[in-house]
């Protein structure tokens, strides 16, 4: 007998939009050069949660005539994500990702910047199937957000006296800009009010927030089999966490163990225990639950014009969830 979890109501729901937009996925990066278009497909093919497709439909009234346009706003979202994802591989220097060799692993790091920039066109290109100049504009600037966000990390890296308030500024750009403008993007294309666009928007950007927030703890306290990857990955790349801040603002003498383990791989899983249990991510994890309490108040609190509210609250509910 099965003991997979049952699916939440809301996928089900939305499950033949998400075939769409899987469909439309594998449509925009065929038929091109096969030097960009066989990765980007195999990238596109290795899967992932398709989170912010998800938003985008349900931050939309998901209306018949509005079909097109939404799965094309859906597509674009994760193909800027997938873009960024190539991107920061070949910056991180990883190897895998979701089990398979990074572009830049397996091709290069030529390959992988040419690949990263085919799939932020092919995003920007489908988005104008909306019809939407706002759409585009409201995408273009997360974009330029999530290159900032980038910026940011490379430029604090191993820089123990970074601010919660810098982490939070990085984080509202390199990650929750796209779960916001996914939002957005279901709002505008629906046709929603100025109000309920930007009340969506707002839902996104805390989600996304507590989103950063929890992948860092489980970057720390998680479990490899269920993550993915090996503790520890941000701090041997000298990326510098939420859980790492508070925890350093509650024991300043962790430093020294934190330096050492970005040079010593074999410190990393003995730091990670420690700081597993330490009151530090205990703090952030309140905080993130934090921006999920008002990511649901977002919701809760006004109009919506057609959006599902149900499913978005599942949404941030399941951010939790992934944490637990």
């Amino acid at each position: 007998m099965s003991t997979a979890p049952a699916l939440p109501g809301f996928v089900r729901t939305i499950a033949p939009w998400m075939v769409a937009c899987e469909a439309r996925l594998a449509e925009v990066v065929a038929g091109y050069a096969p030097a960009v278009s066989a990765p980007a497909a195999d990238t596109l093919s290795a899967g992932g949660k398709r989170v912010r497709p998800m938003l985008v439909f349900c931050a939309s009234a998901r209306r018949g005539e509005d079909r097109d346009a939404l799965v094309a706003a859906a597509a674009a979202v994760e193909l800027v994500h997938m873009a960024t994802l190539v991107h920061d591989d070949l910056i991180d220097g990883a190897t895998t990702r979701r089990g398979r060799p990074t572009v830049a692993r397996a091709q290069g790091a030529e390959v992988a910047v040419r690949v990263g920039d085919f799939l932020f066109a092919r995003a920007f290109a489908e988005l104008t199937r909306s019809r939407s100049p706002q759409a585009v504009q409201a995408l273009a600037d997360a974009a330029l957000d999530l290159s900032r966000g980038e910026m940011d990390q490379q430029a604090a890296a191993h820089d123990l006296a970074l601010t919660e308030a810098a982490y939070l500024d990085r984080c509202r750009r390199k990650t929750a800009a796209l779960f916001s403008v996914a939002c957005r993007l279901g709002a505008l294309v629906s046709g929603a009010g100025p109000e309920a666009a930007g009340r969506l928007a707002a839902f996104g950007q805390h989600v996304g927030l507590a989103f950063q927030i929890f992948d860092d703890i489980l970057d720390i306290a998680g479990e490899p089999a269920a993550t993915g990857k090996r503790r520890g990955t941000d701090l041997l790349g000298g990326t510098v966490t939420l859980p790492v801040i508070l925890a350093l603002r509650e024991e300043p003498g962790l430093a020294l163990g934190i330096r050492a383990a970005g040079t010593d791989g074999a410190a990393v899983e003995d730091l990670c225990d420690r700081l597993a249990v330490h009151r530090g991510v205990a703090l952030a994890r309140d905080r993130a639950l934090e921006y999920v309490r008002l990511a649901r108040e977002a919701v809760l609190d006004g109009p919506l014009d057609g959006a599902d509210a149900e499913a978005l609250l599942e949404i941030a509910d399941g951010v939790v969830d992934r944490y637990s």
